[in-house]
């Protein structure tokens, strides 16, 4: 994990722009996905909940109602993702359930941006034209890239693509990664659920205006697959 200072609630910048969309897909029943939108603090975050009708909704639900306890002076978005974390945790144990959920949250203060995560739920960076993942998977299929068993092309067709090694609410602590990166005027960031991801491809991210952008994201995503709950967060950072 690569170590940060100790996260406080972060402040962001007055000029933030952010819009999400979520959508259930073109097969589920129930969209599983929440997004976390508080831009006067800096904070946003997209979540996958896992468990279908055994509880996906509801980790995921608590993992922003967590995220909402910053308002209220929680101490760091990484605190109120280990309250998330334990929260489901204790309610699997009381219900026998095997509910989880994958999680990306950004935070922007003065040119730094932090990234937390766990799971497949990502964050990447437009900058200048070009896309950058800034989130490696907690996943089978990365290991398998990473040890130089699987190209990332072979990634995304392999039968445990959807198999992730990490989430919060399925063990009793949750290892949250953390990452910080710079921003800076024109720069664009883009949070998203797998049912964004898996059919994302350089050129989709582009300099319109955010909500048009979120817009066709989302449509070329039902068109491209669909198969899962779709969720995106477009943040942009001014100046």
């Amino acid at each position: 994990m690569n170590a940060v200072p100790r996260a406080r609630v972060w402040r962001g910048d007055a000029l933030a722009r952010s819009t999400a969309r979520s959508h259930v897909g073109r097969v589920r029943r129930i969209n599983e996905d929440r997004v976390f939108d508080w831009p006067d603090g800096g904070v946003w975050a997209v979540i996958d909940g896992m468990g279908g009708h055994r509880g996906g909704d509801v980790a995921a639900q608590t993992v922003v109602e967590a995220l909402r306890g910053l308002q209220a002076g929680a101490d760091s978005v990484l605190a109120a993702l280990a309250d998330a974390n334990a929260r489901i945790h204790a309610r699997n144990a009381a219900e026998g359930e095997q509910a989880g959920a994958t999680v990306v949250a950004l935070g922007l203060d003065d040119g730094r941006a932090t990234i937390a995560w766990a799971g497949d739920s990502r964050c990447y960076r437009w900058r200048d034209g070009a896309l950058e993942l800034l989130t490696r998977d907690h996943s089978v299929v990365q290991e398998l890239v990473d040890a130089g068993l699987l190209t990332a092309d072979g990634a995304a067709r392999h039968p445990q693509a959807n198999v992730i090694t990490r989430a919060l609410g399925v063990d009793a602590t949750c290892d949250v990664e953390t990452r910080v990166a710079d921003y800076r005027a024109g720069d664009r960031f883009l949070l998203c659920s797998d049912g964004l991801s898996r059919s994302l491809v350089d050129g989709d991210v582009t300099d319109a205006p955010i909500e048009a952008l979120a817009d066709d994201l989302l449509a070329r995503a039902l068109a491209n697959d669909g198969s899962d709950n779709i969720s995106l967060m477009l943040v942009d950072p001014g100046g």
